[in-house]
């Protein structure tokens, strides 16, 4: 193994996803299910998201979610990946991430994101519209001046004042900039363009402020892993999600997964088959071995601390024996 992936922490980010035939209730079963496992595994983190109205998402209340994941478990940290703080309050926020730290003090993580409801719907029943990601930063130095007591207000947050809860910044855009400025972890995706993901990084050290919170740059690099005892057993694990994805860039909604045996036998327009092609591709899967090396060199190229695995497929039985593959890699369960 080498020495990257042995100095490296490996966490999980479960979408809660749904899958055909399955419904909503199911897949939150089976994400509080799926982090005992990764507890088992020895990962560093278990996250869950937030989306509101998409068909093929049941996690639509981050903090419940992961109140739920930590009165299940005993030692992983749980948090988001993440709370959409331009949905919320910021006093909200705060309020709801220090009841779980009261709860179960030492193991919560606050990762925050700027997005703002995915389509005109449901950002009106949010009441709120596109503009309200641009005060992300400010929204950001609210939240945490929370946790400090710097309101101006003349309100203290209860339970949350004096507590501590490790803030992460979702960096898609913009936000490797604010987390560097307001001197925050960094949680940065999309390994299908390494380069974008890597002028993000770059930028980050670059003007990274040293704060309360974190006193030099740490990095983690999200995205899906799939691992499997042959290639083609790793690339099945992805065809699910690939035509989810395709189906919600051609149709405009966002499906409960299929399963690898139907995604095959799909018959598919050519804007969708290009889709589906380009979401296969970019991702690190294969063999134990390949993957190990796939990791090698993204660690040693992005000088990350930590990896957070988002994979999503229609075979639990799959995704869980890919998940135990890589703890395998990374040295953190028993062969």
């Amino acid at each position: 193994m080498s020495s990257a992936i042995a100095e490296t922490r490996f966490s999980v980010l479960d979408r809660s996803r749904t899958r055909e035939g399955h419904d909503g209730t199911e897949a939150l079963r089976e994400t509080v299910g799926l982090a005992q496992e990764m507890e088992r595994l020895g990962y560093h983190r278990f996250w869950v998201s937030e989306h509101h109205g998409v068909p093929g998402v049941a996690g639509s209340a981050p903090t419940v979610l992961a109140s739920a994941v930590a009165a299940a478990t005993r030692t992983i940290r749980v948090g988001t990946g993440g709370v959409m703080l331009p949905n919320h309050r910021p006093l909200v926020v705060a309020e709801q991430f220090g009841v779980l730290e009261a709860l179960f003090p030492g193991r919560i993580d606050m990762g925050l994101g700027r997005s703002v409801g995915f389509t005109d719907g449901v950002r009106k029943a949010l009441g709120r519209d596109k503009d309200d990601a641009d005060d992300f930063a400010g929204q950001l130095d609210e939240l945490l001046g929370w946790f400090r007591g710097t309101s101006a207000t003349g309100v203290h947050a209860r339970p949350t004042e004096g507590l501590t809860v490790p803030p992460f910044v979702l960096a898609m855009g913009e936000g490797a900039a604010i987390a560097a400025r307001a001197g925050l972890p960094m949680v940065i995706g999309d390994l299908r363009n390494r380069e974008r993901m890597l002028r993000g990084i770059e930028l980050y050290r670059e003007i990274f402020r040293p704060s309360v919170w974190a006193s030099e740059p740490y990095v983690v690099v999200s995205g899906t892993i799939a691992v499997a005892r042959t290639p083609q057993d790793a690339r099945r694990i992805l065809l699910s999600e690939a035509w989810s994805m395709a189906h919600a860039r051609t149709r405009g909604t966002f499906p409960p997964l299929p399963s690898a045996e139907r995604v095959e036998s799909l018959p598919m327009t050519d804007k969708e088959r290009a889709f589906y092609e380009a979401g296969l591709v970019g991702h690190i899967a294969g063999t134990e071995d390949q993957v190990a090396h796939q990791l090698d060199g993204l660690l040693k190229e992005t000088g990350a601390q930590e990896v957070l695995v988002t994979t999503s497929t229609y075979d639990r039985a799959a995704l869980v024996d890919s998940y135990r593959r890589l703890a395998r890699i990374a040295a953190q369960a028993p062969a």
